[in-house]
């Protein structure tokens, strides 16, 4: 008999199978089953179904008597193939297109009759178990977030990363133990990302998702590194990165598969990733083949921009003549809210951390409310992200506006009547001595060319709301005029 009203929905003699009740995040299906003495090391295959449009598998698997040592191994086998054996080191997998958990099979999850194989290597002969697999349909395949979950629950705070780093999946290389350059494994851009404090990163290799079943393998051991599925689309009219996904999407465009950037960012906001355009300025040639933007783009479907690269960075400054800083300005001024973010674009992970376009130069940090890729991805599409350009040990820049009862940070909105009164509150700190603050926008009115010492660590400034929509942002410079710091922006409206 099944053992409670909502398991009897439909069951049979072991294993009973049931529907879920349709609750947020409630299993799709449960499997529940019993096991007795003579079943001792035997196998056995409890068959479920899985429905078309599936992309991602979860499944949670439990058991009782433990206590009198009994022992259940599992696996996975698919309508076509097998899909993994984890034995008994896990109680949780996940199986999907385009990451699982270590020991099973990422790609496509066929529709028809699935297989979960329970091996019993040990139950007493008058022992009784009874077991029960929740399992979870995914058709959009990122419900379960995180590649990982960071063992230390951390909260509201600034978190700082990299989000454009390459590995042997593309175009990545570094040298082998016997001196020799190959490509790099993806442990090492893990390795020279913890060991440079990162609290995120996203690897973005060109028009794959190969290396995130790398980074689902390497996850449990980098445990105070959140790892963000990322790739870089890599088109003939511009370079993309995508946050989120891990699963499949198209890059071909101008092709029955991607005709209109429309469709890519489509893609990927439905599988609830960021779009971010790279490098935008960066000349495209036979030394960088598609590197500079020149698609036709609905700039409203775009997240972010990568305003710094490292490799730019590195050859031209922040500011140089291949600058993003200016192409992010001019949207800005056209009503488009895109977040400014930056990129190492590190391709050698080995490339010495104060060098520009090594892993973390320039650093993002990002004001989330929890290190998870969620929250991390929703900090980002808030605005919540400054840069840190030099690599400071902390560095901090915080924005307050307040009007009324109304106050935000950076990204955030304020809705005034024309001539209401703006109070702006910018706290900095970890910056050398001589820094300065400086402000941009098309809402800086007569603060525009001015600039502001920073021994105090904050400056409050008040302006009157012109009546136009506009925004402005803050950035710290040294004493020689040198980018260190770079704001998003904070926008101000008419109410209607």
């Amino acid at each position: 008999m099944c053992g409670s009203v909502l398991l009897a929905v439909l069951c049979w003699s072991a294993p009973h199978l049931a529907l879920a009740q349709s609750l947020t995040h409630a299993p799709d299906l449960i499997l529940t089953g019993t096991l007795l003495g003579k079943d001792h090391q035997t196998y056995r295959e409890d068959a479920f179904r899985v429905p078309a449009g599936v992309r991602r598998l979860t499944l949670d698997f439990s058991y009782s008597g433990k206590s009198e040592r009994t022992t259940l191994d599992i696996g996975l086998r698919d309508p076509v193939r097998f899909r993994g054996w984890s034995g008994g080191a896990r109680s949780r997998l996940v199986v999907a297109e385009g990451l699982a958990t270590p020991a099973y099979l990422a790609g496509p999850l066929p529709a028809g009759m699935w297989k979960l194989i329970i091996g019993v290597p040990n139950i007493r002969k008058v022992a009784r178990t009874d077991y029960t697999a929740r399992i979870w349909f995914d058709r959009t395949g990122e419900r379960d977030g995180d590649i990982q979950a960071l063992p230390a629950a951390k909260g509201a705070s600034w978190y700082r990363g990299d989000l454009h780093a390459h590995t042997a999946h593309s175009d990545g290389t570094c040298l082998a133990s016997s001196g020799q350059r190959i490509p790099c494994p993806v442990f090492k851009t893990l390795e020279a990302a913890r060991s440079r404090g990162l609290d995120f990163l996203a690897v973005t290799d060109h028009n794959t998702f190969a290396q995130n079943q790398s980074l689902t393998e390497l996850a449990p051991y980098f445990d105070t590194l959140l790892l963000i599925p990322g790739r870089e689309i890599t088109t003939f009219q511009g370079h993309t990165n995508v946050w989120g996904p891990d699963g499949d999407l198209d890059f071909q465009l101008g092709t029955r598969r991607a005709r209109t950037t429309d469709a890519i960012f489509d893609q990927a906001h439905a599988a609830q990733g960021l779009v971010s355009i790279n490098h935008p300025r960066l000349p495209s040639g036979e030394a960088c083949m598609g590197c500079g933007w020149s698609a036709a783009t609905d700039w409203s479907k775009v997240d972010a921009m990568e305003v710094i690269n490292g490799g730019s960075l590195a050859v031209l400054g922040p500011e140089g003549p291949v600058s993003g800083i200016p192409f992010w300005e001019g949207l800005l001024d056209r009503g488009f809210r895109i977040t400014g973010v930056g990129g190492s674009d590190n391709h050698d992970p080995d490339l010495a951390a104060d060098k520009p376009g090594a892993l973390g130069r320039p650093l993002t940090y990002v004001h989330a409310d929890a290190l998870s890729r969620a929250g991390i991805l929703e900090g980002i599409r808030q605005g919540r992200v400054f840069l840190d350009i030099r690599g400071l040990d902390r560095a901090r820049l915080e924005v307050r506006a307040t009007s009324g009862e109304q106050s935000v940070e950076m990204g955030g909105v304020l809705k005034l009547q024309p001539g209401a009164e703006v109070t702006l509150r910018v706290d900095v700190s970890g910056l050398p001595a001589g820094a300065r603050l400086t402000v941009r926008g098309n809402g800086a009115g007569s603060f525009a060319n001015r600039d502001w010492g920073l021994e105090s660590g904050h400056v409050d400034l008040k302006l009157a709301f012109s009546g136009a929509a506009s925004w402005l942002r803050f950035d710290a410079r040294d004493a020689a005029g040198g980018l260190m710091i770079l704001g998003n922006p904070v926008y101000l409206t008419p109410a209607p």
